[in-house]
């Protein structure tokens, strides 16, 4: 396979494409990044972002319909609702932290008024990297993608216990 075709299939079978589909755009994260710190109700959301409304309502349904926050009756409120996170969506964390801090430390005009600390201890988080599967750090030089023929990629979509799955 030439180098461009091996190019064109890791930048086109790429699953980053599809994860921006679902959270590509500023609200959704800024609603995730809520939801993370305990907002749970439109209201708070809408008071705590400086949202519009109509913004708001459009992608919350789009994160309960992609699977990432759950609507639910408030428990103390029958007339109210909860947007709580699901599994799903408590798994963009790691791609959260990863972008504040990018965004701190390569974006932001000045000082930022808050820090991710640990809860046990009050420290701060370290830096959000790669790592091999023998846990080394590992920077851009030392990373490549592969293209995965179709019984790999078939492999890689079923759980195996000690199988690191490929990124991408």
């Amino acid at each position: 396979m030439e180098d461009s075709d091996v190019v064109r299939r890791i930048v086109t079978g790429c699953s980053l494409t599809a994860a921006l589909e679902v959270v590509g755009e500023r609200w959704s994260f800024l609603i995730l990044r809520g939801a993370f710190n305990g907002l749970e109700h439109f209201e708070q959301f809408q008071s705590t972002l400086g949202i519009a409304r109509n913004i708001l309502a459009n992608r919350l349904s789009r994160l309960v319909a992609h699977g990432l926050l759950e609507r639910c009756p408030c428990t103390d409120d029958k007339r109210k609702v909860e947007y709580l996170l699901t599994e799903k969506g408590a798994a963009l964390l790691p791609a959260l932290v990863s972008l504040r801090q990018w965004g701190a430390k390569w974006a932001a005009c000045g000082p930022t008024s808050s820090r991710l600390v640990d809860a046990r201890d009050g420290l701060p988080v370290q830096e959000m990297s790669i790592f091999a599967a023998d846990g080394r750090k590992l920077d851009m030089n030392e990373l490549r993608w592969i293209v995965l023929d179709q019984d790999e990629e078939v492999a890689a979509e079923r759980p195996m216990a000690g199988r690191v799955a490929a990124a991408g």
